[in-house]
């Protein structure tokens, strides 16, 4: 009888973990397909997605509500869990997310000020959700991370810290203008939408939302799983990296500018939806270890289930309200971060990756 080593007991699993993974996010899309204020059987389901059949009364419902908002929400959350995985090992940081450069604040800024502005509303308001709102969040968010990034070379050699403090700081600064053109708005749907958009939805979710989001989260997760070597050598130290081989400067700027740019183009659809970049990388981590290269697809994959099931639960909880899954996520996530000081109460924000 042949004894599996514990390489080949890994190697058999994680394929069986990646099959999983996507029965489960399958599973997960009937179910946002199916469940919500009209409750659709999921044979039906199946046949109005598929065209097996005649698709009955629940077509548009199905095709044209539900599904935009199932595969928005599968591309954002596992685009946030992949930039969360990678952003923790370039800051070796466990507590670091999309967000840590500010730019969800920059994307708040621009979205925020055209709803408050109105611009793209009245008859034209069709236009403020497709094109207006996530043309003006992804503007916000590259202008934040043009300002991250020279507040952090001002002055003397951009260094992680540098970059990280200037982030913080910026963030600060623009999440008040956030709130001071939030309790200025002249009206209050304006406000209303505003808040919900800060919050974090995929209500607006539309078919013609979906290529640019998911062609960035496809070339960048690509991309990444390319610097898996040079981002597995980072884990090492900053010295025992420089020791390999590694440029740390130079790649951690690039690959900083790569994951600010692709949160700036997801958080311009689906607005800020915090910590599933925080937890995904680490439930992954557990699952798989830290080696990047089978740890993005996971992360990925888990992101997209997750996010899928909150908001499926963010539509069904209250029932025909549509709470932000932004909500959800904060909820789920207050608790996380609370584990994660229990569980390392001296370093839980420093050292690599747990």
């Amino acid at each position: 009888m042949t004894c599996k080593t514990p390489a080949t007991r890994g190697r058999l699993r994680y394929p069986l973990l990646l099959t999983a993974l996507t029965a489960l996010l399958g599973a997960a899309a009937v179910a946002g397909l199916a469940l919500g204020s009209v409750r659709i059987p999921a044979t039906q389901v199946l046949e109005i997605v598929t065209g097996a059949a005649d698709p009955g009364p629940y077509r548009t419902i199905v095709l044209d509500v539900r599904l935009p908002r199932v595969l928005l929400g599968a591309v954002v959350g596992a685009g946030l869990a992949v930039i969360g995985t990678v952003l923790q090992a370039l800051v070796r940081n466990q507590l670091a997310d999309p967000f840590l450069l500010g730019v969800s604040s920059g994307a708040s800024v621009g979205a925020v000020g055209v709803i408050v502005l109105g611009i793209g509303g009245g008859a034209g308001a069709g236009l403020a959700t497709t094109v207006t709102v996530p043309l003006a969040a992804f503007a916000g968010a590259l202008g934040s991370l043009v300002l991250v990034y020279g507040l952090a070379r001002g002055g003397g050699a951009m260094t992680t810290g540098r970059l990280v403090l200037a982030g913080v700081a910026v963030s600060y600064i623009l999440s008040a203008l956030t709130s001071l053109l939030m309790v200025t708005s002249a009206r209050a749907d304006h406000l209303r939408e505003a808040l919900y958009w800060t919050l974090g939805g995929l209500g607006s979710a539309r078919w013609d939302m979906l290529a640019l989001p998911t062609t960035v989260l496809a070339v960048g997760t690509a991309l990444l799983v390319t610097l898996a070597r040079p981002l597995d050598l980072l884990l090492v130290g900053e010295e025992g990296a420089t020791v390999l081989g590694l440029d740390t400067a130079r790649f951690r700027a690039a690959v900083f500018v790569l994951a600010s740019l692709l949160t700036g183009v997801l958080v311009a659809f689906s607005g800020a939806i915090g910590f599933v970049g925080l937890m995904l990388p680490h439930a992954a981590r557990m699952a798989v270890g830290a080696g990047h290269r089978r740890l993005l697809p996971v992360a990925a994959l888990g992101g997209a289930v997750f996010l899928v099931l909150a908001d499926l639960a963010a539509r069904t909880v209250a029932a025909p309200q549509d709470i932000p899954v932004g909500v959800l996520t904060a909820l789920t996530g207050g608790p996380f971060f609370l584990w994660m000081l229990r569980r390392r109460p001296g370093g839980a924000t420093e050292g690599a990756p747990a």
